[in-house]
């Protein structure tokens, strides 16, 4: 049984402000401990069954960018250093897509503390591009970073809203020893944003912290989205 951190931190901007309720214990943490790769000699990476590819974050490769396919509810690397991030609401309540989905595999215990994150304004708990964090309860991995990202068409400067909502996630889990995290495609589904932006947007971020984790995942459910953001790491990421 690993101890893991119940409560809120709060990423706004360049600033951090934690807001803790009460000490729990996650006892579904759970050890990944074999990974088989393979080498892919197209793209000069690492690579599993998965899809799993690799690119170097650090020239000392120590900290490392991983997309693969798959579903990221049944993500973690060591149950106790690890977090996914759930592209949320701003109510912080569940919804559809990746987040409802999240909500299930957490459990009920997963909506019970986000209630008790204080609202900014009636009904927002965590406005648009910033984060929170919060125990992953049931799933696997330890922890689960909440960020909003924008509606494409509403927002005003949506890859701004965007590269706000990786970093803050960022910033939190810096913040909470995560040394291990993985995104989805925010903003990627009912939000409307296109692929391809997206993917700039995201990759760019990560590679603003290429020494603060061991790995940054992106785990991606649909094999277009995968296919977009592999080409775009490959972009971003020449050696």
């Amino acid at each position: 049984m690993t101890s893991a951190f119940c409560g809120v931190v709060v990423a706004q901007g360049s600033r951090l402000l934690r807001r803790s309720f009460r000490s729990c214990s996650n006892s579904n943490a759970s050890v990944r401990n074999c990974r088989a790769y393979a080498m892919d000699s197209s793209s000069g990476k690492v690579s599993s069954s998965n899809g799993e590819v690799r690119f170097p974050l650090s020239p000392a490769a120590s900290s490392a960018l991983v997309i693969q396919k798959g579903d990221i509810t049944n993500w973690s690397i060591d149950g106790s250093t690890d977090a996914i991030v759930n592209p949320a609401n701003e109510r912080m309540l569940g919804g559809g897509g990746a987040d409802g989905a999240i909500h299930r595999a957490a459990g009920p215990e997963l909506l019970q503390v986000c209630l008790k994150v204080p609202e900014v304004r009636p009904g927002i708990r965590c406005p648009t591009g910033e984060a929170r964090i919060t125990p992953g309860f049931k799933l696997p991995a330890s922890h689960v970073i909440h960020t909003v990202g924008p509606i494409y068409d509403a927002d005003s400067n949506p890859a701004a809203s965007l590269a706000s909502a990786y970093r803050n996630s960022l910033r939190v889990a810096k913040e909470n020893s995560i040394q291990y995290i993985a995104f989805p495609a925010i903003s990627c589904g009912v939000y409307g944003y296109p692929y391809d932006e997206a993917a700039t947007v995201a990759i760019s971020s990560i590679k603003e912290f290429p020494n603060d984790f061991k790995e940054v995942h992106f785990v991606l459910f649909s094999p277009e989205i995968y296919d977009t953001w592999l080409n775009k790491a490959k972009e971003l990421l020449k050696e």
